[in-house]
C-alpha cells in the first residue's frame, strides 16, 4: 500500500519585535546556526518531501540563509505580506505546495511547525506523524502539559476525552485558564481538509482580530472531523524563542546537548558546564578540553589534542596531539603535534608548523610559518 505523500509548512515570517535586533528572527544565532535550521532538523525523521517556507520580516535574508546553508530537502518560500495570523500564513504557505503530489489529489499529510521552536527533537514529530496516520484524524496536534499555562492556547477536551477547540489565553473563561495541558502550535493535518477549513475562518473570533489556525481545531471538530492529539513527554522541547532571554536558555539547551553527544563519542571535558561548542565543530575522539574552551565555526580538531583552559577557537582547523592552551585564534591553523601557547594569538590565515612550539605571548599572522622548533 502506497504512503500518501507529507509535505511541512515552516511559519518563519514574524518580526520578533522582543528581540529587539535588525536581524531577522529566525536567523537568530544558536551553537553558531541560525535557529531555523533546527526546526528544519526536526523534520529529519520523517518522510518529508517537501517545505515550504513562509517568509516575511527580513524575507531575502532568510531565502538566501537557506539557499546557502539549508538541509538537504526540497525548500519552497512564499512571503506572507501583510501579517494578519497564522491561520493567514499557513493558507500562503498552501500556496507554495503542489496541488498534485505523486497522483495523490489529496496531497496527502501536511505539518505545520513555527519556525521559532528549536528544542524540537526528530523523534518527538515522527511520534506525531505516526499518531495521526495511525488514528486516520483529519488533525493531530503536539500538546504539553506544564505548571504554567499562562500566556499558551488551553486544550479544550470534551467528555469522551477528544480534543473539541483550543481556546487562547486572550480569549479563555477562568475554567479554560485553569486547564494546565497547551497547544504547542504544531500540527499534522490531513491536507485536503485544511484549506476549507481555513476558509472558515473569521478574525472576528478573538479579540486580536486575527486569522487563528487554533481555530481550525473547532472548525473541524464541528464538522464531525476526528482530532487526535499527542501530550509531548518533554515540555520543554517545545518552548519558543521570543526574546534575548529565552534565546539564552535555548541556546544552554543545546550546548547541553552537543556536549552530551560528544562526551558520548570519546571526548573528554573536565568542565562540561564551563565548555562552549558549536553544532558546526567536529572533534576527533580522545580529545581533551579544559574548562573556558570555545570552539566557533568550522573548527576542526584531531585526534589526542588537548585545548584550554581559556581558549577561543573560530574557524580554526587544529591536527593531532597538540597542546593549545590560553589562547585566541580566528582561521588559523595548527599542525601536528604543536604546543601553542600560552597566551598566544592565531591570526586570520596564521600557519603553526608540525611539531613547533610557539612560546608564551605568541602572535601569528598570514603567511607566517616561522615556528619550526621541533619538541624535545
Amino acid at each position: 500500500m502506497a504512503v500518501s505523500p507529507l509535505s511541512a509548512i515552516i511559519l518563519a515570517a514574524g518580526e520578533g519585535k522582543r528581540m529587539r535586533s535588525q536581524r531577522p528572527k529566525p536567523l537568530h544565532i544558536l551553537c553558531g546556526r541560525p535557529m531555523l535550521l533546527y526546526v528544519l532538523d526536526a523534520l529529519s525523521d520523517c518522510p518529508v518531501e517537501r517545505a515550504v517556507v513562509v517568509v516575511g520580516h527580513g524575507a531575502e535574508r532568510v531565502t538566501k540563509m537557506l539557499q546557502e546553508d539549508g538541509p538537504d530537502l526540497v525548500i519552497d518560500h512564499v512571503e506572507q505580506r501583510v501579517q494578519a495570523g497564522t491561520g493567514d500564513a499557513v493558507s500562503v504557505g498552501l500556496t507554495g505546495l503542489d496541488d498534485e503530489i505523486d497522483g495523490d489529489l489529496d496531497g496527502g499529510d501536511v505539518l505545520v511547525l513555527p519556525g521559532d521552536t528549536p528544542l524540537l527533537r526528530p523523534g518527538t514529530i515522527s511520534a506525531l506523524v505516526d499518531e495521526h496516520r495511525e488514528s486516520g484524524a483529519a488533525a493531530t496536534l503536539l500538546s504539553a502539559r506544564v505548571d504554567d499555562p499562562h500566556g499558551y492556547g488551553r486544550i479544550v477536551r470534551g467528555k469522551d476525552g477528544g480534543v473539541h477547540q483550543i481556546v487562547e489565553d486572550v480569549d479563555a473563561d477562568d475554567d479554560q485558564r485553569a486547564i494546565d495541558e497547551i497547544n504547542t502550535s504544531i500540527y499534522c493535518f490531513r491536507r485536503s481538509v485544511l484549506a476549507p477549513a481555513l476558509r472558515r475562518l473569521s478574525p472576528e473570533d478573538n479579540a486580536q482580530g486575527e486569522y487563528y489556525l487554533t481555530d481550525v481545531i473547532k472548525v473541524l471538530h464541528d464538522a464531525g472531523y476526528p482530532v487526535a492529539s499527542v501530550v509531548a513527554s518533554d515540555p520543554g522541547e517545545i518552548a519558543g524563542v521570543n526574546d534575548r532571554a529565552q534565546l539564552a536558555a535555548a541556546e544552554g539547551e543545546l550546548r547541553r546537548r552537543t556536549a552530551a553527544s560528544w562526551l558520548a563519542r570519546g571526548v573528554t571535558m573536565v568542565d562540561p558546564d564551563r565548555t562552549y561548542i558549536d553544532a558546526t565543530v567536529e572533534l576527533a575522539p580522545d580529545v581533551t578540553l579544559f574548562p573556558g574552551t570555545l570552539l566557533q565555526g568550522r573548527t576542526v580538531v584531531g585526534r589526542g589534542t588537548e585545548l584550554g583552559p581559556d581558549t577561543r577557537l573560530v574557524d580554526c582547523v587544529v591536527g593531532a596531539d597538540c597542546v593549545v592552551e590560553q589562547t585566541v585564534g580566528r582561521d588559523a591553523e595548527v599542525g601536528d603535534g604543536s604546543v601553542v601557547g600560552p597566551f598566544a594569538v592565531l591570526e586570520a590565515g596564521a600557519q603553526v608548523a608540525p611539531g613547533a612550539r610557539t612560546g608564551a605571548f605568541y602572535t601569528g599572522r598570514l603567511g607566517d610559518n616561522a615556528v619550526t622548533e621541533a619538541h624535545d
